[in-house]
């Protein structure tokens, strides 16, 4: 007898088949099991969603979104019922268990919050090479033996005895259901605090699983290899696999079939690690969970941090958000564990010293305005980089700018290297003698003379890393290291470390000493332990404290805090002198500079909420971005005026703020034009139930808008 089964599918929201399909199958396939299945004149790998049933008389909808019309006409009195015709399911993927109901729960639950497909989150999740290998290749793949992993060398490791502050912070932890809000200073030890956290459910379950992730990855390697130095001589070589994006198909492949066996019982990974199937999770560690980089920008815009927490009461497993500087929203939801303030989302565990005596670093902020002009490094800011050198210290160099000069200009007739494609400014790359957008790609060699008048006096404007490291090579010609040998600068950013391998070579040289200098941007100042580092230099951080941006400050805050962590890691190194944090600025009075000085994050906190509140900003409302992309500017911005006068009325009835539309910061990148408007409510429940009944007014007005070539719907975005 025959079944109809439900599967879901690769379909984008704008696609118009937004739902599962149904098809036909002679097995009963359970829920979560991976089919191919035709659509069209293609055969695509899905998800089959739901329990099957037996197949009935036309009851059931047509496949094919074309065929809709066969549903929709009823049959005569006097007629029969003619039988829908269902394609049949193509194959199964064999040898690979069902997805659980968790994780089918939390592919819903993402793509009904992010006003996406169910099939698109679904399918997104998977391996790559799942969805592009076909049955035959998959059959091949599992007769391939697996090569014999070679087992781990166990090194004698010692493990550090936990400080006070940590033991406390373990006996909450399991004393405590959480979620947790690890609230450490930078050099607290949180990461000995993760590692004895999952030590103690591997060794309370034999099948417990553990996911760590970190926002970056770059931060991926060092954290590998303290996970693995730890495990790995327990309980071998495969029980712990990475995800991110870095990994070749066959490895994200490999990996993820290890998680969803059980095989692996940790998965460490960036914020595509949330939607790994792992049947028996018991742990989630959030690294680093302030950091904008687990919020997706493109396709389903999903926060991986909080689809981690709604993972975690979903599974019933602990989490833990960590971090020296949490994001506002998190620390508006957390309560210290005393329990003496109200009871809030997250319970609060803050671990305030440094491991090994460790003091925070001194923050000294130099007036920019008395120093004279076009001034890069104060005399005494490079006085103290000498010093610090001649006795075989680190300084670390913070400016979050790459390439050599921001723009390239012109004094005659003032051309600027303005891209073309793009509302920006190309950037002067002076290794490769090239003007690059860092938007579209466009990249043309630097012109001889102006091309608009001919002068062959063009100059830079601004500076970036590749600047900043030649100028240091400059101002440090002279200063020897105490080995007589000339120092070393280097810089790592992202054009420095493109090559495959290569910022793992220039991490390792830091960590080695052979560096003595090292320029970045943000890459640098987070999560790194930098034995050797004494002084950290932050240089034009002004920018954010003038921002239209509501978040600016408290991305600076956490920017400038986490490179100061940078510094003074090893207590030994501090025993001539403190280390220090030296803020270069036009501003140094400003009220964020003096909690900088103070290391003060929760005096800035109050005052940063107390602003929000004020102004009903989050977290004390909720907020959605419709974005539109067009050939022209007011095409994008007449879909987006249309679509709000068409939610006016059901906006107004659940409260609901909708904003004119506006051009975007960057209003046109790769010729095309972008605009977005503000959707805005002080209820999270009303601002859901607007978006799902406003998508179907979206969907239909695309097709009196056909200048709009995309549009996308952005939950709780985190840039305006």
């Amino acid at each position: 007898m025959p079944y109809q089964i439900t599967v879901m599918l690769h379909t984008p929201a704008h696609s118009g088949i937004g739902g599962a399909l149904t098809y036909e199958s002679e097995v009963a396939y359970p829920p979560g099991t991976l089919v191919r299945v035709p659509l069209g004149s293609r055969e695509l790998l899905g998800v089959v969603w739901d329990a099957p049933q037996m197949r009935a008389i036309a009851t059931s909808p047509m496949v094919e979104p074309n065929s809709h019309r066969g549903a929709d006409k009823p049959s005569p009195p006097n007629e029969a019922p003619v039988p829908m015709q269902l394609r049949a399911v193509a194959s199964v993927l064999e040898g690979i268990a069902p997805l659980n109901a968790h994780w089918r729960q939390l592919v819903q639950f993402a793509a009904s919050y992010y006003q996406r497909s169910t099939g698109e989150v679904a399918l997104a999740a998977l391996p790559s090479q799942l969805r592009d290998l076909s049955t035959e290749q998959w059959a091949r793949r599992l007769k391939r033996k697996v090569k014999a992993v070679n087992a781990f060398e166990e090194n004698a490791q010692t493990i550090p005895t936990p400080t006070d502050e940590q033991a406390h912070v373990l006996t909450d932890i399991a004393a405590h259901k959480g979620p947790f809000l690890l609230f450490g200073n930078t050099g607290s030890g949180k990461t000995e605090v993760y590692l004895r956290a999952a030590q103690a459910v591997l060794e309370r379950d034999a099948q417990a699983q553990i996911l760590v992730m970190v926002p970056e990855i770059n931060l991926t390697p060092q954290l590998e290899e303290r996970f693995r130095t730890r495990f790995c001589p327990q309980w071998g070589e495969d029980c712990l696999v990475a995800m991110h994006s870095s990994l070749t198909p066959a490895q994200r492949l490999k990996n993820w079939l290890a998680a969803h066996s059980g095989e692996a019982r940790i998965v460490l990974g960036t914020r595509m690690a949330v939607f790994a199937s792992m049947p028996h999770l018991q742990l989630i560690v959030v690294d680093e969970e302030h950091d904008p980089s687990y919020k997706q920008q493109e396709g389903a815009r999903y926060s991986a941090r909080d689809l981690a927490v709604y993972r975690g009461q979903l599974v019933g497993a602990k989490v833990i958000l960590g971090s020296a500087t949490p994001s506002l929203e998190s620390w508006h939801h957390s309560r210290p564990a005393s329990g003496a303030e109200p009871a809030r989302r997250y319970m609060r565990l803050a671990m305030p010293s440094r491991v090994g005596q460790g003091a925070l670093p001194l923050v000294r902020r130099v007036d920019m305005s008395r120093q004279p002009y076009k001034t890069v490094f104060s005399n005494h800011l490079l006085d103290a980089i000498r010093e610090r050198i001649t006795r075989g210290e680190q300084i670390l160099v913070l400016l979050n700018r790459r390439g050599y000069a921001p723009v390239l200009s012109c004094n005659d007739c003032g051309w600027k290297s303005e891209c073309p494609h793009c509302s920006a400014y190309r950037v002067f790359h002076k290794l490769d003698r090239t003007l690059r957008c860092h938007h579209c790609g466009f990249t043309q060699p630097v012109p001889r003379t102006c091309p608009s008048c001919g002068n062959l006096d063009i100059s830079p404007l601004g500076r970036g890393t590749e600047q900043l490291e030649e100028h240091l090579a400059e101002l440090l010609a002279d200063v020897r290291r105490p080995d007589g040998e000339p120092i070393r600068i280097a810089r790592i950013d992202a054009d420095s470390t493109r090559l495959k391998g290569e910022l793992e070579r220039q991490l390792a040289e830091v960590h080695a000493g052979a560096v003595d200098v090292l320029v970045g941007t943000q890459m640098i100042a987070k999560g790194h332990d930098f034995r050797r580092v004494t002084l950290v230099a932050a240089l034009n951080p002004d920018g954010a404290l003038f921002s239209s941006d509501f978040r600016a400050p408290e991305r600076l805050f956490s920017l400038l805090m986490q490179a100061a962590g940078r510094a003074g890691r090893d207590a030994a190194m501090t025993l001539f002198s403190p280390c220090e944090m030296w803020v270069q600025s036009f501003h140094p009075l400003h009220p964020l500079f003096e909690a900088l000085k103070q290391h003060d994050y929760p005096a800035f906190a109050e005052q940063q909420l107390k602003e929000r509140e004020q102004a009903t900003l989050p977290p004390f409302s909720f907020q959605a971005l419709v974005r539109a992309e067009a050939r022209s500017q007011e095409a994008a911005q007449g879909f987006l005026n249309a679509a709000r006068e068409a939610g006016a009325a059901l906006a107004d009835e659940l409260l609901v703020d909708l904003y004119p539309a506006v051009p975007m910061t960057i209003q046109r990148v790769a010729n095309i034009e972008r605009a977005q408007m503000l959707i805005e409510c002080t209820s999270r429940k009303a601002l859901q139930h607007f978006l799902a009944h406003w998508q179907a007014n979206l969907h239909a007005m695309r097709s009196a808008h056909r200048q709009v070539m995309r549009w996308a719907v952005d939950v709780d975005p985190l840039a305006i």
